[in-house]
């Protein structure tokens, strides 16, 4: 590796443990706005996300890749679609979090690439390999376990590791850089968010009658959507998707020590049970995928 490429490695090292490290720390932006209903919180993201994207595609001159997008119409329909689905996750995750059930969030951020693995396999006839199998049978015994066992289901972390890995599928499918498949997502989901915000009548909606510390807060929404994105797309372009799949973990590991040390969320046996086999098979998963790649390295040279 020449001297320029260990330094765009190194920066996107940084640049990955920036954009999952925002990622992780979120809940505490969120937890500042527990007063405020999550659908607001959910309307001023995608407002201010909008307005924030657009004056960094006008300063980027990437009008022209957006003019493209929206003049193809299965490209459109299925943004249509990914805006459906990033709008019910980050509305799950704003809940969760804000009603005491960040574990859970965590939890389904950390099941989240065992369920990208068996997407692939569903839909991009990709072939899952032994201990990739392992991995996911651990995963599942763990969530029967306190299906059974405990007669609780982790349902906040299933809705957001299924509408995140579909809305991934759907984005790799459409074949777009972030910045633009994000806006036009903002950009469907605004009308919505506008009239809600609009019409609703809560404590908060009135920005007039808000304090300068929340509307602060509020409008930071778009800063708090774009800048981890920003991040991860600059270490993407710097750095292999297998390197980078390894930082993916500081997400929801930073969550699950938010909630339990910081909001003192209970850590009931059932969960530990879950969170434990989670755990043993995203090892699994980790060291199969570097077995694969250094096996794929030795097969080039």
């Amino acid at each position: 590796m020449t001297m320029p490429e260990q330094q765009r490695a190194k920066q996107g090292v940084l640049l990955a443990i920036a954009a999952y490290t925002m990622w992780g720390v979120a809940p505490i932006y969120f937890k500042a706005l527990d007063n405020v209903p999550a659908l607001e919180i959910l309307s001023h993201r995608i407002v201010w996300s909008v307005l924030l994207l657009a004056l960094l595609i006008h300063f980027t001159q990437g009008w022209t890749r957006f003019k493209q997008v929206i003049t193809q119409k299965k490209r459109t329909f299925l943004l249509l679609c990914s805006a459906t689905l990033v709008a019910i996750n980050w509305l799950i995750f704003i809940w969760a979090v804000n009603s005491e059930m960040m574990l859970e969030a965590s939890l389904g951020y950390y099941i989240n690439p065992l369920f990208n693995v068996i997407l692939g396999m569903l839909f991009l006839q990709e072939r899952l390999r032994k201990l990739q199998w392992l991995a996911v049978a651990l995963a599942a015994t763990g969530v029967f376990i306190e299906l059974f066992a405990f007669g609780s289901i982790p349902y906040v972390a299933f809705a957001l590791a299924i509408s995140f890995g579909v809305y991934g599928l759907l984005r790799k499918k459409i074949n777009i850089d972030a910045q633009t498949g994000l806006f036009v997502e903002t950009l469907f989901l605004f009308p919505v968010a506008a009239i809600y915000l609009l019409a609703i009548d809560t404590p908060t909606s009135n920005m007039w009658n808000n304090s300068m510390s929340l509307n602060s807060l509020l409008i930071a929404a778009g800063i708090v959507t774009t800048a981890p994105l920003l991040c991860f797309t600059a270490a993407a372009t710097r750095l292999k998707l297998s390197t980078l799949g390894f930082f993916q973990y500081i997400g929801p590991s930073l969550m699950f020590l938010l909630a339990i040390t910081v909001y003192g969320e209970p850590l009931t046996e059932a969960k530990m049970i879950t969170f434990s086999f989670i755990w043993m098979a995203l090892i699994l998963f980790s060291f199969d995928g570097l077995k694969h790649h250094k096996r794929q390295k030795a097969v080039k040279a």
